[in-house]
């Protein structure tokens, strides 16, 4: 299979999705699931996702669709397009799923999946994480990580920002 069958194998809508989830559960595997925009890739969303792998055996991403991305962050965002963003994180070789949703949170998808893990940044209490009720009320965990200091896509994007800026003063 070349790779780049490999990255579009990963990529999936909810009715692709479904049967794999059926053939991952009855192998026993621990699903994980995780959400972002994921707008411009970098060590922090890398450091993350890789914690986040850590968590269980099937890492399932879900992206925010590009509509969302610009209610939630403006309309600056996205940078790069929801099919851009997808391939990416597909191309990582510890993500096993990528779906975009285009709700205002994933609490549908995360519904649909049935994770037995769901994570987020520490920045949110555990309680109030979207899809907190459904993982716990199943014997699910929720869990938090830390981010990693000092990398952020808006800090990324400031930076790229003033460079551009300073290259064209004078």
């Amino acid at each position: 299979m070349k790779k780049n069958d490999i990255i579009s194998s990963k990529i999936f809508s909810a009715e692709t999705l479904k049967p794999l989830l059926n053939v991952w559960r009855f192998k026993g595997y621990k699903i994980v699931f995780t959400n972002g925009c994921f707008d411009l890739l970098h060590l922090g969303h890398i450091d993350y996702l890789a914690k986040a792998a850590d968590l269980g055996d099937i890492l399932i991403a879900g992206i925010n669709s590009d509509a969302s991305v610009t209610k939630i962050k403006g309309p600056s965002r996205p940078v790069n397009d929801e099919k851009t963003r997808l391939h990416v994180l597909a191309s990582l070789f510890f993500v096993n799923g990528v779906i975009v949703f285009n709700e205002d949170t994933p609490y549908e998808l995360i519904r649909m999946i049935q994770p037995d893990v769901l994570v987020k940044g520490a920045d949110w209490k555990k309680e109030e994480i979207v899809g907190y009720d459904i993982v716990t009320a199943r014997g699910g965990k929720v869990e938090t990580i830390e981010y990693l200091p000092g990398y952020s896509t808006t800090g990324l994007e400031q930076k790229v920002i003033r460079h551009y800026q300073q290259k064209n003063a004078g």
